[in-house]
């Protein structure tokens, strides 16, 4: 099985906790709010936030106020770009980024498949933006506050 890494997954995460704050005046968020936010480990937002600011995803404010902001608007950052930062490249296999890995690229019927298995993955990644993140964040917490509501009746 293939999976997105811890890495991939609390870094989109905290993305997406900075695109909600950027939707509400775009003021810096500290890390340990954000980790209260998310459930995620202080240490490893630490860690994560690091390639994300080296390739301009977020930018940091020092001092007081200070703290972590999006480097560009929500709807301009791809998911595809924050997985690409945290985890790599999109392939399932080794082969598909580098035609020398394997001699049997000619001869290979399976190669063609996760190639184009990886293409999908890309594409799919890549038409998704921070924006349609939060916008599907808000419409779930909707659906889960009517439903506690109805619970509770």
């Amino acid at each position: 099985m293939i999976k997105l890494s811890t890495k991939g997954r609390y870094g989109t995460r905290l993305m997406v906790n900075l695109a909600h704050h950027y939707n509400n005046g775009n003021e810096a968020i500290i890390l340990k709010n954000v980790s209260d936010d998310e459930e995620i480990s202080i240490r490893y937002l630490e860690q994560i936030i690091i390639p994300l600011k080296i390739n301009k995803l977020v930018k940091s404010t020092r001092g007081a106020g200070g703290g972590y902001t999006l480097a560009r608007k929500p709807s301009e950052i791809r998911l595809s770009e924050i997985l690409h930062t945290l985890e790599g490249a999109c392939c399932l296999v080794d082969c598909v980024d580098d035609s020398d890995y394997c001699h049997r690229i000619p001869i290979c019927a399976t190669y063609d498949i996760w190639k184009e298995a990886s293409k999908l993955l890309k594409d799919y990644f890549g038409s998704l933006t921070l924006q349609d993140l939060v916008e599907l964040t808000n419409k779930k917490k909707t659906k889960a506050k009517a439903k506690k509501k109805s619970r509770s009746r």
